[in-house]
């Protein structure tokens, strides 16, 4: 009797084995042009910012700096107004990146029908993604101007009286938060419509034709067709939206500055003004580093939600 045996994979000639290592240098070189510029502008500065943390570095000090281990964390950690400015910043991501979400996918769902001047429409609604941060909230602060603003011209015109009545929207204690929040919805928004659309555009129309035919209806279609094929876009776009929306900086810098009394202070401004305002370097470095920390967090989270998913499919 003969024993079938698993046909041997045939092993590399001893001469290309040693010429390997060789290949794999050569690669290394032709990298090396790609590489040293991640390494000097973000690694770089990276891994200064970590040294920096562990630091009192301050601005016009005429002492060296000294290394003064957890010091920065500690204070960090009982500093009220950064916990402050932590909660800030959680309000200002749900706030934007929920609303920006279902708005987006509304938007998404109307250009992906079969519309005359469709592509008019796609033009239009990306507008907003063209424009800078700063250009947007420039424009948006003169959209809520307490005397010439559109916004009170036409609660005037509507006839609310007081609502409209020299309200001034970024400096109101009780309306700053919101009003940026609808900027932040506002500019966000078209970035999430058109990655919606593209996978909207990914779903097989034959598997919406076979639906109707057995006679589902729109919202039918939507839940057992659409949806499953636009979740895992749905969840990476909406993490993404909540990981960028809670390091804000610019739109928020210029439209309130942090302001009124810090009610629209997030973490990336709170530590700018310690950095650049107030010259303590080490710890708004710390505060940096904590902010990784919590980012890092949130990715682990989604990652981990991601493999669940596909281990359960």
């Amino acid at each position: 009797m003969t024993l079938a045996t698993a046909p041997r994979r045939p092993t590399a000639p001893a001469a290309d084995r040693a010429a390997r290592p060789r290949r794999d240098l050569g690669a290394w070189f032709l990298v090396l042009p790609a590489l040293l510029p991640i390494l000097v502008l973000s690694v770089g500065p990276l891994l200064y910012g970590i040294g920096l943390a562990f630091t009192d570095a301050q601005s016009g000090r005429t002492q060296a700096t000294r290394f003064v281990g957890l010091l920065n964390f500690s204070d960090l950690f009982q500093d009220s107004l950064f916990w402050d400015s932590f909660r800030i910043g959680l309000i200002w991501a749900f706030g934007v990146t929920v609303p920006q979400f279902l708005l987006a996918l509304g938007l998404a769902l109307l250009l992906h029908l079969d519309l005359r001047l469709r592509w008019l429409a796609r033009a239009l609604a990306i507008i907003p993604w063209a424009m800078p941060e700063v250009v947007v909230g420039i424009m948006w602060r003169l959209v809520y101007h307490p005397d010439a603003g559109i916004l009170n011209e036409t609660l005037r015109d509507l006839g609310l009286s007081g609502a409209g009545d020299g309200r001034d929207w970024l400096s109101g204690l009780a309306t700053a938060l919101p009003a940026v929040i609808v900027v932040g919805v506002w500019a966000g928004m078209p970035q999430t419509t058109v990655t919606l659309l593209a996978g909207l555009q990914n779903v097989p129309r034959e598997l919406h034709e076979a639906a109707s035919m057995d006679g589902a209806g729109a919202w039918r279609r939507f839940r057992t067709v659409t949806w499953p094929a636009l979740r895992p876009i749905a969840l990476a776009v909406t993490a993404l939206n909540f990981i960028w929306n809670f390091n804000s900086f610019a739109l928020v810098f210029v439209l309130t500055d942090g302001g009124p009394g810090g009610r629209t202070r997030l973490p990336m401004l709170f530590a700018y003004e310690e950095a650049f305002r107030y010259g303590q370097f080490g710890y708004a470095a710390t505060m940096g580093l904590a902010m990784v920390a919590v980012i890092s967090v949130l990715l682990a989270l989604y990652l981990v939600g991601r493999l669940k998913g596909d281990d359960d499919r």
